[in-house]
Formats: C-alpha cells, sequence, structure tokens
C-alpha cells in the first residue's frame, strides 16, 4: 500500500467512525450535522478539526470526547488522534446534508 494509499484508508476510517458520533440533541451525526471541518490523516497520527452548533452548546466536551474514543476504537491505536473544536468559521445549518436538513424538518418548499 502506496503512502497516499495508507492515508486515503485512515481517512475513511476516520469518517466512518464519526458517522456514529450522534449529537444527543438532534439525534443526527456530526458528519450529516456537517460539524467536520477537516480530517487530516498520515502514518503520524490523525487530525480531526470540528464544531458544534453553538459555543455555548452543552455537548461540546461531549462530542469531542466522543469523536476521540470512536477514532481510536477504529483504528485501534494505530496512529494518535487529536479532536480540536474550532469556531471559525461559525457553523451554519447550510453546512447540512439535505438529509439531516429533512430529518428536522427543514426541507426547501420544491418550486
Amino acid at each position: 500500500m502506496t503512502s497516499a494509499e495508507s492515508e486515503q484508508h485512515l481517512s475513511e476510517a476516520v469518517r466512518e467512525a464519526l458517522a456514529g458520533v450522534i449529537d444527543p440533541e438532534l439525534g443526527i451525526d456530526v458528519l450529516a450535522l456537517g460539524l467536520v471541518y477537516g480530517i487530516w490523516a498520515s502514518g503520524e497520527g490523525v487530525l480531526v478539526e470540528m464544531t458544534a452548533t453553538s459555543p455555548a452548546c452543552p455537548m461540546n466536551d461531549y462530542l469531542v470526547a466522543e469523536a476521540q474514543r470512536r477514532i481510536r476504537q477504529r483504528l485501534h491505536g494505530e496512529v494518535p488522534v487529536e479532536v480540536r473544536l474550532v469556531w471559525d468559521p461559525p457553523w451554519s445549518p447550510d453546512r447540512m446534508t439535505p438529509e439531516a436538513r429533512r430529518l428536522l424538518g427543514m426541507e426547501e418548499d420544491g418550486a
């Protein structure tokens, strides 16, 4: 496996792990909510930058801890994992997937 293939494999594994991190207030995963801003993966480690819907969200620490736990579990401790909570750019509902928007009753009226 080449270095690029290995990094791609790690990134996919991280995405799979993050798909299991469910916002307990909304019942939707952090990827679908658009809370994950970036995933960088290499043989040296994994860095995930994510946000929350609001800096005042009471679930911020939980979401970071759950993301770290699930990624570490998925990667079996192969590389160090860091999950950073960032606030720039601010999150907006525009980042959500169409399915997440539908689940939250935010469907746009068809024209």
